[in-house]
């Protein structure tokens, strides 16, 4: 049976290859016109686009860390190494108990997060890797503040695929916002291009956390006497919260107000009343991530505060 399986593997394999090869020569035998749709006029990247789109890149290397670590046990140091430019190696950055479907999202996940980060140093350079703080002691504390008590036994996000993907929840949504709050501001055609480009994957990933949650809604997380839905729906609360700006962040199920078109409880994809993806500020996002409620006061992932001039100008303001 292993046999006959790996042959009609094989055979998918020669297939498609055929397939692939059979259009490019068909492709390149009727010369198609591929020009650039941009005018010869315009300008690439603007002066201002620079420190908008690397703010985005504290987002990007907590996300390459973090997946990393979990499928393979290893970081950026290892895979990636002239990306960090000297910034210190994460705390508490673990390989997580995965099942194979889990480890499988995870590993896409993380190489991803690789490819974001070479786009933005080709477009508009990076800066050192800040000091990210990925520990289980960090989530716990995340999670018992969702939860308004401290959860016995802390929340450890490498315990399971479960927990992790749970952990999860918590990053790339941010990432989503993010540039959805960051895209009126860029000018340059290239910078578009890159935004958009990151963005379609930072949804994406993000889609696929909440399916997968989704699936498993009603489900209780062990060993706490709370669903798979009440974890998504406490988080994105208390998001609510340190950010100070209504609601832009919705749990897998919802009230029929906040669902689409009001007729909905299903919230697979968290949008506005119009479905279009909620957008952040800079301000909002630090808020958030530094789980402070404070632009100004680092912690969270980020114990000493983000990196590239917006997140260290509000470093720089009092308090």
């Amino acid at each position: 049976m292993g046999v006959l399986l790996a042959s009609t593997f094989s055979l998918i394999r020669i297939i498609i290859w055929m397939s692939i090869m059979s259009n490019c020569i068909s492709i390149s035998s009727s010369y198609p016109i591929c020009e650039s749709p941009y005018p010869p006029d315009a300008i690439p990247v603007y002066e201002d686009d620079v420190d908008t789109l690397q703010f985005a890149e504290n987002l990007e290397f907590l996300e390459a860390e973090y997946f990393l670590w979990a499928a393979l046990g290893y970081g950026l140091d290892h895979l990636a190494p002239q990306f960090v430019l000297g910034g210190p190696p994460p705390i508490g950055a673990q390989k997580a108990k995965l099942d194979s479907l889990t480890r499988n999202i995870i590993t896409e996940f993380g190489y991803q997060e690789v490819g974001h980060l070479r786009v933005l140093k080709k477009t508009v350079g990076l800066f050192p890797r800040p000091l990210l703080d990925v520990s289980p002691k960090n989530f716990a504390k995340l999670f018992d503040e969702a939860f308004g008590y401290e959860l016995d036994p802390p929340f450890d996000p490498y315990r399971d695929s479960l927990n992790y993907m749970l952990s999860c929840y918590v990053i790339p949504y941010m990432g989503l916002v993010g540039y959805v709050g960051a895209n009126p501001l860029i000018n340059g055609y290239k910078t578009k291009r890159v935004l958009a480009g990151l963005l379609g994957v930072e949804s994406g990933q993000d889609a696929v956390i909440r399916m997968y949650l989704y699936e498993r809604a009603e489900e209780l997380v062990h060993p706490y006497n709370h669903t798979v839905a009440e974890f998504t729906i406490r988080i994105s609360e208390l998001r609510n919260q340190l950010a100070m700006c209504g609601i832009k962040d919705e749990g897998i199920i919802v009230l029929p107000q906040l669902g689409a078109e009001n007729r909905t409880e299903s919230n697979v994809l968290s949008a506005n009343f119009d479905s279009i993806s909620y957008r952040r500020t800079p301000r909002e996002i630090l808020r958030v991530m530094y789980n402070t409620g404070n632009e100004h006061l680092p912690g969270g992932f980020y114990p000493h505060g983000g990196n590239g001039r917006i997140a260290r100008e509000f470093l720089k303001m009092p308090h």
